[in-house]
């Protein structure tokens, strides 16, 4: 293969942020976040139009595997400020209501993922069906935390009790649903280096140890917070490489590092300086992580029969999380209106769920129909949230939530790109 012309490149580049901008931009003004526009843009780009011919214009094969490699430098970035951001009081101030929510926002949407995995076995035969039904049903009960706080902020919910339910759930969801993909990667994907998997309780260790006393260090604190960003940046890249080394996902090593960027003890605005010069890279680098996945994203051969899969799979994700949360709300004693509004924010997927499917995809277990199904799922659940929730809670009215709790003067801003949001100094 031919060194990529770098011109060719620039220009792909170019293109797919101007294009995938142009779509988050028509997806504000639609009153959606800005990622499902990002997404679309991608799946735009990839091979559903023209049968393939804009793809292979604009995104020559011999510059697709560096636009992987940025892509994957995206994906890391976002990860890690899902850690940073990650706020475990959320999750013990709502510990009370934990329990019966927990099963109806995880356990009854897995298990109607398992149980419909189990019947696509005959369309989608798999090399490791026990492992193929495993991942089907977390894909299906996953939630999109950094799309989900963007909603709630926006919707005026952070101060109320359903705000920080599904704030709570999510978090919890996403970490047993990182924890179920990193299992499902050891087993699919160690290549027969499992012995590799030996070190990492000494690289959790490492992380969760040393890392932060090393950014609590006399020596780090001294340093221009320039200089100390740029050593941030090479720490997430190297926790990447060595959990995708050991054998699973540079994700895990991405998000962890920022799970252990303590939260004391740290120059003052420090934590959101971070946040704030690594989220624009990491906003421009993502439609790159977008493109790339829509490459694989293929609509134009759908049928009566993919139709039909679409259908029950719609039925399957958006059955399992508004019945099973909507019930455990219910159980919990909220009321029929908050359950209804916890149960469509617990409905969104968004970009984490794409994250899920790539990984999917690249493992084997899904095929390229069913990935391309499977994203058209995300997009429409999330979709879907802003008039479910406004059908549900009503619109809020002027300085309080729709719950009746008082609105902060000025509300913490999420970004636009659909990362979680950074505080502001």
């Amino acid at each position: 293969m031919s060194a990529p012309d770098a011109s060719s490149l620039l220009l792909a580049l170019a293109v797919l942020v101007l294009a995938c901008q142009a779509m988050a931009g028509l997806a504000r003004r639609l009153g959606q976040p800005s990622v499902v526009g990002e997404i679309i843009g991608g799946v735009l780009l990839g091979p559903t139009l023209f049968g393939g011919r804009l793809t292979d214009t604009l995104f020559p094969t011999d510059i697709r595997p560096l636009l992987g490699a940025f892509a994957n430098i995206g994906v890391a970035l976002f990860m890690f400020l899902v850690g940073l951001e990650f706020d475990r009081r959320v999750v013990r101030r709502q510990a009370g209501a934990m329990g019966w929510l927990g099963i109806g926002a995880f356990v009854v949407p897995f298990g109607l993922g398992a149980l419909f995995a189990l019947w696509l076995l005959d369309a989608h035969p798999s090399r490791q069906p026990a492992v193929f039904v495993v991942f089907l049903g977390t894909a299906m009960a996953v939630t999109a935390f950094p799309v989900l706080a963007r909603i709630i902020v926006d919707r005026g919910l952070l101060n109320s009790r359903i705000g920080g339910l599904a704030l709570a759930l999510a978090a919890v969801g996403d970490v047993i649903a990182w924890t179920v993909l990193a299992v499902v990667v050891a087993v699919v994907g160690t290549d027969g280096h499992s012995w590799r998997l030996l070190l990492l309780l000494p690289y959790a260790a490492t992380m969760v140890f040393l890392v932060p006393r090393l950014l609590r260090s006399r020596a780090v604190c001294r340093l221009p917070q320039r200089a100390v960003v740029l050593l941030v940046l090479a720490g997430v890249l190297a926790s990447g490489a060595a959990t995708e080394w050991m054998g699973l996902h540079l994700i895990f090593g991405a998000f962890l590092f920022g799970l252990v960027v303590p939260r004391t003890g740290l120059p003052g605005g420090f934590r959101e300086g971070l946040g704030t010069s690594v989220e624009p890279l990491a906003s421009f680098l993502m439609p790159i992580y977008f493109v790339v996945a829509g490459f694989r994203v293929d609509l134009s051969h759908l049928d009566a029969a993919a139709l039909g899969e679409l259908v029950l799979i719609l039925l399957v994700a958006s059955g399992g999380k508004l019945l099973g949360v909507y019930g455990a709300a219910r159980a919990a004693r909220l009321d029929h209106r908050s359950s209804m509004g916890l149960a469509t924010l617990m409905n969104v997927r968004g970009l984490t769920e794409l994250v899920l499917l790539t990984v999917g995809l690249s493992l084997g277990l899904l095929d390229s129909s069913l990935y391309s199904l499977m994203v058209v799922m995300a997009v429409v659940t999330t979709v879907a949230s802003g008039p479910l929730l406004r059908a549900s809670i009503g619109a809020p009215a002027e300085g309080e939530d729709t719950l009746g709790a008082r609105v902060p003067a000025s509300r913490p801003r999420t970004e636009d790109s659909g990362h979680p949001p950074t505080r502001q100094p």
